[in-house]
């Protein structure tokens, strides 16, 4: 991992669903978070396991919201699901009223956050790197909006659950 980074290896997607539920669960205030990594990294993966640590219904699919752009769910905290794959310009996001939902009550996910490199900042940023067909690197950089032992926590329980 490169310095002033934290994370773990994911060996499975159920890890990557597990990891992201870790995460959700810990949650008791807003955050931001930003996902980048390859197509079929993990990222909508890793959001599923945090709607589910976020008590939205097992059976509510999170999905990708490729094409609708965002997705709301509710749980105990909201939680608001934007995909800019799809975006050509950074000012496709006013459409959207994107800056209202970086501030806002609930869990704001942002996949492909990377696309545009000047929104990035503030919250957690996830990278998902593929290291093979099922194994995931998953780094964590905390921004200055992240209660400050977020991460630790998070890793804490994460190798509780997954004791090497």
């Amino acid at each position: 991992m490169r310095a002033g980074v934290t994370g773990i290896v994911s060996e499975s997607p159920e890890q990557t669903r597990a990891f992201g539920r870790i995460l959700g669960a810990l949650l008791s205030a807003p955050l931001l978070i930003w996902l980048a990594g390859d197509l079929g990294a993990g990222k909508t993966c890793l959001t599923q396991g945090l709607a589910l640590g976020l008590d939205i219904p097992a059976d509510e699919p999170v999905t990708s919201p490729s094409y609708t752009l965002m997705n709301q769910y509710r749980g105990r905290m909201n939680l608001f699901h934007f995909d800019l794959y799809r975006l050509n310009r950074i000012d496709d996001l006013d459409d959207l009223d994107f800056a209202s939902y970086l501030d806002t009550d609930g869990v704001t996910v942002v996949e492909w956050a990377d696309r545009f490199g000047e929104l990035e900042g503030g919250g957690l940023r996830i990278r998902l790197t593929t290291l093979d067909e099922n194994r995931r690197r998953i780094e964590l950089h905390a921004g200055d909006k992240v209660p400050p032992d977020l991460v630790a926590r998070l890793l804490d329980a994460w190798r509780r659950e997954n004791p090497s």
